[in-house]
């Protein structure tokens, strides 16, 4: 990516803004522009669908990622309705779970509008896969994609307002892992946006970029490069969502894994600290293990915006089942080094668990003590008896 961009050095004690060269500034209105009228693609009793393309507001050097594409829900009943704007998961190659919440929340009478971030599905030069380029190995590039994401964000926020389809005064924003942490940075310079969720996202872009376990290969090559964890962190300050985050009463809903690796869970403390009081649910689950419970994970978000954009109080659920589901290699005194896939059955703590195995070599139980995030040491229950254990894995 070649955009011509330059990170400003920070004033001491100065909030940083968008300080890219020829960039919009992300805390400032866009230029109006006259979108093409949209097109019904889908339509069924309750809802039409609708695209709609629009021109993002940054130059970019692959034409195709110039546009922004829209996928838009109105449900079949009078105008105006209240839209949620969604964002996706990095590396989406489908909007899949989207679409399932676009479609929950059509059924509860609003509208969604599904925005396809910068470099993925069709925004998505030839040769590359869906993602690749949005988090590279070069922080400039990366304050580039953030910013144009969060201002292609803000230009669908202005299209919203030319439709009458659409209640402006109640919008929504709604953001998956990747999605979530660009549309915390959008939620903090939108105030025209009345409340949003975050699911399994966070804050300290820095902070993810140097401890996530889906970044190992940039990671690398950052520290090969001489970049250290602070250096990164300075040059994504003009992006980072904690320069620009106040709690100004809107209403907001963040959904957490406890055993994340991909955004770890210091990340989703400093966003829930950041926003102040929002609505929680804690999954007992890795990054994506949540995929496991999704249906019912979009019900509730649903159910949120449903609430909040209506002024109507909302309770996140209290419990709320989310299998915790290990993955990786377990060493015993009578099977050995073997392959392992387990269920958690019992958990006392955030160390001490006891998971049914599945092996190789059959069914087995593993009662163990957390170690650190990878490891576990405990005890082993094979068909031939009890002995010690070693689990070395991620829950998923």
């Amino acid at each position: 990516m070649t955009l011509a961009l330059v990170v400003l050095s920070l004033a001491a004690g100065a909030l940083p803004a968008a300080a890219q060269e020829g960039m919009p500034d992300i805390t400032e209105p866009l230029p109006r522009v006259n979108a093409r009228p949209w097109r019904e693609i889908e339509r069924d009793q309750f809802t039409v669908v609708y695209e709609q393309k629009l021109p993002s507001p940054v130059s970019v050097e692959h034409a195709v990622n110039g546009l922004i594409h829209l996928r838009v829900y109105v449900p079949q009943r009078p105008n105006p309705v209240p839209p949620v704007i969604i964002t996706h998961y990095w590396g989406a190659t489908d909007l899949r779970l989207e679409n399932e919440l676009a479609e929950k929340l059509a059924a509860r009478g609003m509208a969604a509008v599904i925005m396809t971030l910068p470099y993925h599905l069709e925004r998505n030069p030839e040769g590359y896969r869906s993602g690749e380029l949005a988090i590279r190995d070069k922080p400039q590039e990366m304050v580039d994609f953030i910013t144009q994401a969060t201002l292609d964000i803000k230009r669908t926020v202005d299209w919203i307002e030319t439709k009458s389809e659409f209640d402006a005064s109640s919008i929504g924003l709604s953001g998956t892992s990747l999605g979530a942490m660009v549309s915390s940075l959008a939620y903090a310079v939108e105030p025209r946006i009345k409340s949003a969720s975050f699911l399994l996202g966070g804050a300290d872009f820095a902070e993810v970029l140097w401890s996530s376990s889906r970044v190992v290969q940039q990671r690398r090559k950052l520290r090969k490069n001489g970049w250290t964890k602070e250096k990164v962190a300075e040059v994504l300050a003009p992006v980072e969502p904690l320069n620009f985050l106040k709690q100004d009463g809107r209403q907001t809903f963040v959904v957490r894994a406890k055993y994340d690796t991909v955004v770890p869970p210091v990340a989703a403390e400093k966003l829930i600290a950041a926003l102040g009081d929002p609505h929680q649910l804690v999954l007992e689950t890795g990054h994506y293990g949540g995929a496991l419970v999704y249906s019912k994970l979009l019900r509730t978000t649903a159910r949120f915006f449903d609430a909040a954009l209506r002024d109507v109080s909302f309770t996140a659920p209290d419990t709320f089942y989310s299998p915790t589901i290990r993955l990786g290699l377990q060493m015993n005194g009578d099977s050995g080094l073997q392959f392992a896939a387990g269920l958690d059955v019992w958990r006392a703590g955030d160390k001490g668990f006891a998971a049914m195995m599945l092996t190789p070599r059959g069914a087995q139980a593993f009662i163990g003590h957390k170690i650190n995030d990878q490891y576990s040491l405990g005890a082993s229950v094979t068909r031939k008896r009890i002995t010690w254990g070693l689990f070395w894995g991620i829950v998923l």
